[in-house]
């Protein structure tokens, strides 16, 4: 069964717009909890958009699963991180003028800053995951760096429009996955998925660990409430 890992950033989005405290990540994150999420997911920004540190204090001391930490390099969030002690680190590229993360860490191009995050962590105990782009090179300097967890970035599938692209998404996604697994690595998934795509990446994508799914299910959940949402989702997954 392909686990689920909740990313509660957008609810934080929406309570910094009137900066007040409402709605709560951390509540939306104990829902999901209670309907089935495997893990919390945030990614705490460098400016500090949507996530707080609060939150991912609070975050820590609550949850029941896991929480998994996206962030980017930078050593202030390091040192954040290496304090709080997350379940899991995942090393994302961060730009200030993006809306959303844009694509996978050049891992092969940035090797010696990325080595020294990712000694940084380990030797604070904490397990580190690296989103990548689904390229074979980029798999390999991962694990050149010791570590043995990916996770896929899927945008490229989400955002294609016709058969043709999709499958092709499909298949670059298949080869990387394979690739990862063969190389002992855990291989995990996210970025655009939603409601309508995520079954069929789950059906054609082999060794897939976990999905880290966010917009789509707070988008549902404005309608349904977020414990259907996930709910829905982990069905999705499961069929």
């Amino acid at each position: 069964m392909i686990k689920l890992g909740v990313n509660v950033d957008h609810v934080a989005t929406l309570r910094q717009a009137r900066l007040i405290k409402e709605p709560d990540p951390v509540e939306a994150a104990v829902w999901a909890e209670h309907a089935g999420a495997d893990g919390i997911t945030v990614h705490l920004r460098e400016d500090t958009r949507h996530i707080q540190h609060r939150d991912v204090s609070l975050l820590k001391d609550i949850l029941k699963t896991r929480l998994n930490l996206e962030m980017s390099v930078n050593h202030e969030i390091l040192d954040f991180a290496c304090d709080i002690k997350p379940y899991m680190s995942t090393l994302v590229p961060e730009k200030r003028e993006e809306l959303t993360t844009e694509g996978g860490l050049d891992v092969k191009g940035n090797e010696k800053e990325v080595s020294e995050a990712v000694k940084h962590l380990m030797s604070n105990n904490i397990k580190v995951s690296l989103f990548i782009d689904p390229d074979i090179q980029q798999i390999k300097a991962a694990k050149n760096l010791g570590v043995n967890i990916v996770e896929l970035h899927t945008g490229s599938y989400a955002e294609a429009e016709d058969d043709e692209q999709i499958l092709f998404e499909l298949q670059k996604l298949t080869k990387a996955a394979e690739f990862a697994k063969d190389s002992g690595m855990v291989v995990n998934a996210g970025h655009g998925l939603n409601y309508r795509n995520t079954k069929k990446l789950c059906r054609n994508i082999p060794f897939l660990n976990e999905l880290n799914i966010g917009h789509s299910i707070v988008a549902r959940s404005v309608f349904t409430g977020i414990f259907e949402a996930v709910k829905e989702m982990k069905r999705l997954i499961g069929e």
